[in-house]
């Protein structure tokens, strides 16, 4: 049977969302697809949680699959006394689900009372979520509110919620405490005797953004990108006194609700956002007045990035209306999903979680469950790494995934007020990170004498060595050859040679290596292979492919691969002659005098190192031969165009290139990474890091 866990809210608004969501993302590093069930699905629509879990992870079934009923169709059962065919109903439909997974998470209702509205009779929500979890087998995890609580009253909350669900004959796994205020200790309750822990209440999670204000309210968008839209709605400020008087009262990150006729008003908010004074969210004109069309003018050129709505009710309605909105995780709140896994990885105890939840790993390895593994890795011992290119757009957007996600502790390069101004101006969260101008530095005169006493055989002066070190990317590598960073990652848009060049001047190879070099982590559908070198190293001699080999089986192995190397040519041990087989194999044989304890084959072809049915007739004895992880090419030519080809035709994860070899990382990003792409490699580095 599946390892099924039933995610109980015990009360409106308890935030169950957020731990649906964390166990998702945990079960997802554990097996390589997972279920997501919801025995009643709430109200008419479709429900956003179960389309985010749906499409965010690898799953079994679509979302047709994945709920039991309707709350329609639960009322209507209900009120012709079927209770019973509505519990079979939703547990035939739970057990299709559960037939094809390894693990399932199970959300529960989000009714009050009961299954449906309409009856006194109906059994409370908890009886209900109690019965269906000891049907499906599920373990427990009640979610408690600790909105508003003291310390000894969520104590008391969970105690009782373990109590009454144990006397209903449930399997309590785990108690947590969602939505606790600042400053109340999260701490584990007294006398209770299973593990429990608590999540404060985050502003980016639980606040509505501006689309879903706009959605509930039916308002016009009248200008507002899409990451206008995306913005946090904080508080809310109701714009109808003079100028001064609504400055003082704008806060960070509140919408503005005004008549549209009050163009002072209007100008005023947006002047204070574009000069750093204060950042809004947005704005929200009342009384269906569109603004005048001079002001939206003005608006225009102070260039805010704000969403400017119009609504149809009075100032007095709308903010009443507003105020009952309720936040909701979706496909179309990403940077909320962030905020929600951040808080839920940094205030549960994951590692203990999945212990006794007792999930096995599948020996398969998805690319996501790759991707969430460098995620956890680089969590678990958190390094600081420098971003030079701290204007840019997709480096902001990583910045807030990695800080809310607590990968990795971030120092941005550039301009304090540019980077500032330009964050704000995306809507994006960037506190925690340091701001660093290498203009100004207190380091620079340190960084120039460090870099012109390490050139000076080439001919660098200190003069000069103050105007290069004024350069992102050498001020950067300088960060981590002082130890003010543990790594590097740049590249968004720069050459790979403006990122590489300073870290082989300044950083070099380690000890004993002759070269740098780089692989990149091939993420097929069911495995990680590890292809390298094939961004750096034009022709390797014998000598550069064996380090290029020891660092890649290092790599791996740091990013727990098993190392089995291949050296790749185009005979398979001696059934070809000529200087390229002849360098492959003197490569192998160095390879094996360094390091007899590391299985490698060469000179082997790609066919044989890969597919077992092939290693049984050329290579039978082999170790590697049949199920290589680690492939070594004979040039760049070779191997660009191989992970290329197989990337393309196989539909793999290209994650890299990576770069080792060096004596601290540097990473090179490309100039078309995608944000997701740059929390990657920021992961990979910090892994790196601390493998040091």
């Amino acid at each position: 049977m599946a390892r099924s866990v039933y995610v109980a809210g015990l009360g409106p608004g308890v935030g169950k969302s957020t731990v649906a969501l964390g166990l998702a993302e945990l079960l997802s590093r554990q097996v390589a697809r997972i279920g997501v069930f919801r025995p009643l699905l709430p109200g008419p629509g479709t429900d956003p949680l179960l389309t985010l879990l749906t499409e965010r992870y690898p799953v079994v079934a679509p979302y047709a699959d994945s709920f039991g009923v309707t709350a329609a169709e639960a009322g209507q059962l209900v009120a012709d006394g079927k209770w019973e065919e509505l519990i079979a109903r939703i547990v035939e439909r739970y057990r299709e689900v559960e037939r094809k997974s390894a693990s399932v998470v199970v959300i529960g209702s989000d009714f009050t009372g009961s299954p449906a509205s309409g009856g006194d009779e109906m059994p409370r929500e908890l009886g209900f979520n109690a019965r269906l979890a000891t049907e499906f087998g599920s373990v427990v995890i009640p979610v408690i509110s600790g909105e508003g609580r003291s310390e000894e009253s969520i104590g008391a909350a969970a105690r009782s919620a373990y109590h009454s669900l144990v006397d209903l004959d449930a399997t309590v796994l785990a108690v947590i405490a969602n939505r606790v205020p600042p400053g109340v200790p999260l701490k584990p309750a007294a006398g209770l005797p299973v593990p429990m822990w608590s999540i404060p209440e985050v502003a980016a999670v639980a606040a509505p953004t501006v689309a879903e204000v706009a959605a509930a309210l039916d308002a016009t968008v009248v200008s507002g990108s899409t990451n206008a839209l995306d913005r946090d709605v904080l508080d809310y400020v109701v714009g109808a006194a003079h100028v001064p008087a609504l400055l003082e009262h704008l806060t960070d990150g509140a919408l503005l609700i005004t008549p549209g006729d009050r163009a002072d008003l209007l100008v005023a908010a947006s002047a204070a956002h574009a000069a750093g004074n204060v950042t809004l969210s947005g704005l929200v004109l009342t009384l269906g007045e569109a603004p005048d069309p001079r002001a939206v003018a003005v608006i225009e050129k102070l260039n805010t990035g704000l969403a400017m709505l119009v609504v149809d009710s009075d100032s007095y309605h709308t903010i009443a209306s507003a105020s009952r909105i309720e936040a909701r995780l979706s496909t179309g709140t990403p940077r909320k999903v962030e905020a929600a896994l951040g808080a839920f990885e940094e205030n549960v105890d994951t590692a203990e979680l999945a212990r006794i939840l007792d999930v096995a790993r599948s020996a398969r390895v998805t690319p996501l469950m790759f991707e969430n593994d460098l995620i956890d890795k680089a969590r678990a011992e958190r390094r600081h790494l420098v971003l030079p290119e701290g204007t840019d757009e997709r480096i902001l957007r990583a910045t807030e995934t990695l800080l809310r996600r607590g990968v990795a502790e971030l120092t941005l390069l550039g301009d304090r007020a540019e980077i500032t101004r330009r964050a704000r101006e995306l809507g994006v969260s960037i506190g925690g990170a340091n701001l660093v101008d290498p203009e100004s530095s207190e380091w620079r005169d340190r960084f120039a004498s460090r870099y012109a006493e390490l050139r000076k055989k080439k001919g660098v002066t200190l003069d000069l060595a103050y105007d290069v070190v004024r350069d992102v990317n050498y001020f950067g590598t300088l960060m981590v050859e002082e130890g003010y960073a543990d790594g590097m990652v740049s590249g968004a848009n720069h050459t790979t040679a403006a990122t590489i060049r300073p870290a082989f001047e300044i950083i070099r190879t380690v000890p004993g290596l002759t070269v740098a070099s780089s692989v990149f982590f091939m993420l097929l559908a069911d495995r990680v292979l590890v292809y390298g070198d094939c961004a750096v190293n034009p022709d390797p001699d014998a000598a550069q492919l064996a380090d290029i080999a020891l660092s890649s089986a290092d790599t791996a192995a740091a990013f727990g691969i098993e190392p089995r190397v291949a050296m790749l040519s185009y005979s398979t041990g001696s059934s070809g002659a000529g200087a390229d087989v002849e360098k492959v194999a003197a490569a192998t044989a160095l390879v094996r005098e360094r390091r007899p304890d590391l299985p490698v084959e060469g000179p082997i072809q790609y066919d044989a190192a890969i597919d077992p049915a092939v290693a049984a007739t050329k290579l039978p004895d082999s170790t590697v031969a049949g199920k290589a992880t680690v492939f070594v090419f004979p040039d760049l030519n070779t191997g660009n165009n191989t992970y290329k080809a197989v990337q393309r035709s196989a539909h793999a994860v290209a994650v890299g290139p990576v770069m080792q070899g060096l004596r601290r990382p540097v990473n090179d990003l490309s100039r078309g990474a995608t944000v997701k792409d740059i929390v990657n490699t920021v992961a990979i580095t910090a892994i790196q890091a601390a493998a040091r």
